[in-house]
């Protein structure tokens, strides 16, 4: 679906519904879109309360660049989630590197899977 792209606008929802817009890295795999992020971050916080999500395809920057899908979004551990962040690696190589070492001090790496409302 974003096979092509680099970045997706990931929309998240606070517990009084505003909604919060972040570009994030994505890979796509067994017709889900997965994202790697670190757990003590806004995002990963606001999955927990409500795992609505909605997402775009973005520039780096966040500047939407296509149509918006909803969907719901799963964490997901163990085995599948190593080898969602071995995709994401390959995918990104040596910038994902570098930002593993800039952002350690959020935490341990979450993996989410996201399963679009089609």
């Amino acid at each position: 679906m974003f096979s092509n792209e680099k970045y997706i606008v990931l929309e998240t929802f606070r517990k009084n519904d505003n909604s919060v817009k972040t570009p994030v890295w994505f890979v796509e795999y067994e017709d889900l879109i997965w994202i790697v992020t670190r757990e003590l971050t806004g995002k990963v916080n606001r999955l927990k309360n409500n795992n609505k999500v909605n997402v775009a395809v973005s520039n780096f920057s966040g500047k939407v660049k296509g149509k918006w899908f909803s969907g719901k979004a799963k964490k997901v551990q163990g085995e599948l989630a190593e080898k969602i962040i071995s995709l994401r690696n390959k995918k990104y190589g040596i910038m994902a590197k570098l930002i593993g070492i800039f952002s350690v001090k959020k935490g341990k790496y979450v993996v989410y899977s996201i399963k679009l409302d089609h």
